[in-house]
């Protein structure tokens, strides 16, 4: 048991280091959730409200959370697959 824990921390992949590359598909992968989410989400304005709510589209601060926690899980695994097929 204690050596299948030691291969499993050991199995750790490898990862290239930041690059504008990375940065772009992450924008790109936080806008396509945001853009979703304003479609998608029906109750956009409960909650806190944005200081400047017209730049999400009047998105309150629940859904921009929600809506760029997604953009993030997306961008890593858009990112992870790029890295892993060579594109990045």
């Amino acid at each position: 048991m204690l050596f299948n824990l030691h291969s499993l921390i050991a199995a750790v992949p490898s990862t290239s280091d930041w690059n504008i590359g990375i940065g772009i598909v992450m924008i790109i992968c936080n806008v396509l959730a945001i853009a979703f989410g304003k479609y998608t989400i029906d109750k956009q304005n409960e909650g806190g409200s944005l200081p400047s709510s017209e730049l999400f589209g009047g998105m309150g601060l629940g859904a921009l959370l929600g809506t760029t926690s997604f953009g993030h899980i997306l961008g890593a695994g858009v990112i992870l697959g790029l890295q892993n097929t060579g594109v990045l």
